[in-house]
Order: structure tokens, then sequence, then C-alpha cells
């Protein structure tokens, strides 16, 4: 297959928008998982819910709400372009759109994994004296991986397909937000378009199964080296 210098810019793009959006949700995704599976306090449902909300909101109203938020005329997008953070109309964009498009698929991941965490090795670490920030990184985290590792690789797989809120929020600019998906989404609208948006169509299949097929090994194996560490 002949692939244009447009089309390996997509990949790539998207490549990188996928991996920078795991990197940067991945902390905020474990802090939510945790809080959500091991304190109970006012708005839990609440947070849930809005968790989860990108999972059930058609994503071209999560653009829209991204666009009136971190838009250049949005409720902090002048504050945050004094930074030097613009996400408008930038890769950095089409970053965020997927992070929060992934986000709720890496946290039902985690929280599942922290669910299944025995509280009561996490009790006898604080009957040893550990601090609770020691007892999540020496007992619930290391146990957590395995959910971890398939939450942010859900995530990228997410991340690397994602299309609605990314051409809403950031448009589809060729070079600079123009993913795989918009570029299969262009060539679609143009003649004899059909054969390139297939390639590219066939390449967003074998990354996705590729990164299904990694968070699925790279689960049993950190699940293999856990148990084998406990029984040690």
């Amino acid at each position: 297959m002949d692939f244009s210098s447009d089309d390996w810019v997509a990949i790539a793009l998207s490549l990188r928008v996928a991996a920078v959006a795991v990197a940067v949700s991945l902390p905020l995704g474990i802090a939510v998982a945790w809080l959500l599976s091991r304190r109970d306090f006012p708005g839990k449902t609440l947070l849930d819910g809005l968790v989860h909300l990108p999972l059930i909101l058609p994503p071209v109203v999560t653009g829209y709400l991204l666009l009136v938020t971190f838009g250049r005329k949005g409720l902090l997008g002048p504050v945050l372009a004094e930074m030097g953070l613009v996400f408008s109309f930038r890769w950095t964009g089409a970053a965020l759109a997927a992070g929060v498009m992934g986000f709720p698929l890496m946290v039902r991941a985690i929280r599942l994994s922290i669910d299944a965490v025995d509280r009561r090795l996490e009790a006898a670490a604080e009957s040893l004296g550990a601090p609770p920030l020691g007892v999540f990184f020496t007992v619930t985290l290391p146990l957590a991986l395995p959910g971890i590792v398939a939450g942010a690789i859900l995530a990228f797989a997410k991340a690397l397909g994602e299309f609605g809120a990314t051409i809403t929020f950031v448009s589809n600019i060729p070079g600079e937000t123009q993913t795989i998906a918009a570029l299969i989404y262009s060539y679609t609208q143009v003649p004899e378009g059909d054969g390139p948006a297939m390639r590219l169509t066939l390449v967003s299949i074998a990354l996705s199964l590729g990164a299904l097929a990694a968070s699925e090994l790279l689960a049993r194996r950190v699940a293999a080296r856990s148990s084998g560490a406990a029984h040690a």
C-alpha cells in the first residue's frame, strides 16, 4: 500500500495525540478511580456521572463544551493562553479532546482493579504504621497495576479513533489537528478518495487491535508478576 505524505503525517500525529492524552490523564485517572473506589463523600454519585458523561453525550456536544471552555474566547481559554497553553485549533487541543473521551474507559478499568484489591492487605499495612500515601504506593498501586495498564491502553485505543469531539473543538487542519479519523473523513468527501480512505481505515483497525492485544498481554504479565511476588 502506498501512503501519501499526508497519510504519514496523520498517522504520526494520531500516535502523538493518543500518547500525550494518556500520559497526561493517567495520574488524574488513578486518583479519581481510587477516590471512587475507596472513599464515600457527598457528591460521589455526581462525580461518577461526570466522569462517564463523555460516554453518554454525543461527541460533538463534548467537543462544543471543550470549545466554550478552552477556546480562545472560552471561559478558561484567555487565561490559559496567557500562560502559554493554547488548545483551540492546535494539536494540544486534539490531545485534550482525546483524553477526555478516553478518560471514562481508563477510570472504569482502574476502579475495577482497585475494587479487587483485598482491603485487609491495606489494613495490615496501616497497622504496621504505614501512612495512607505509603499504603497506596506500596500495596494498592502494585496490586492494581494490571487494571492501570489495561485502562491506559484502552484509553490509548479510544484516543486513536476519536473524531467527533476533536473535529468540533480543533477542526481538521492538515499537519496540525488532522488525525487518521479526520483524514479518512476528508477522503470520503472527494472523488477517488475511497482507496486512500480504505488504506487508513485498515491502519486504524490494525493500531486499535494491536493496542487491545497489547493491553491483554501486558495485563497478564503484570498480574503474573504480582501473583509471583505475593507468593514469594
